[in-house]
């Protein structure tokens, strides 16, 4: 290569990455925290109301009112899924609303919202666990693996 070509090629590559800064969102790590904590918070709040609700305005134990909790942040989460809303929550938040199982739900609806154009079969059923799907097998492997061990550990004593 002559000098004059690797001239133009420096030049282009600096052009290059003068274009990637440019367009490269930036992100401030302390705002990101407080807005996913802000948000997590808020999800928190909402699920100890329901708790609080459902235990001394319905009279149920902890038990039964955390499982009323847990459904009603599910469809709460499925609910604004729907209707478009919760990305922007999850978009804004960031892990504060991707974390907490109102997260997980919007990972399951999401996919089925935006494939139902085609079909039940290869929309909806083939798509739906694209996200949480290896959430899914992962943790029921690891719960398999941990299960042995735990059995292979008190079957020798060790535990």
């Amino acid at each position: 290569m002559t000098q004059e070509t690797m001239e133009q090629k420096e030049k282009k590559n600096q052009e290059y990455n003068d274009y990637v800064k440019q367009v490269t969102p930036t992100h401030s790590l302390p705002a990101n925290m407080i807005k996913a904590f802000i948000t997590g918070g808020i999800i928190c709040i909402i699920g100890q109301f329901i708790l609080n609700i459902a235990i001394n305005n319905f009279g149920l134990d902890k038990e039964t009112a955390g499982s009323w909790c847990s459904m009603l942040l599910v469809f709460l989460s499925v609910l604004l899924t729907g209707c478009n809303i919760y990305p922007s929550i999850a978009n804004w938040g960031g892990a504060g609303a991707l974390v907490p199982i109102t997260g997980f739900a919007n990972s399951v609806a999401a996919p089925a919202i935006e494939f139902q154009k085609e079909g039940q079969i290869f929309g909806i059923g083939c798509k739906i666990f694209t996200i949480a799907g290896p959430v899914i097998l992962y943790g029921i492997f690891t719960s398999w693996v941990l299960g042995l061990l735990y059995w292979i550990g008190t079957y020798f004593g060790w535990l």
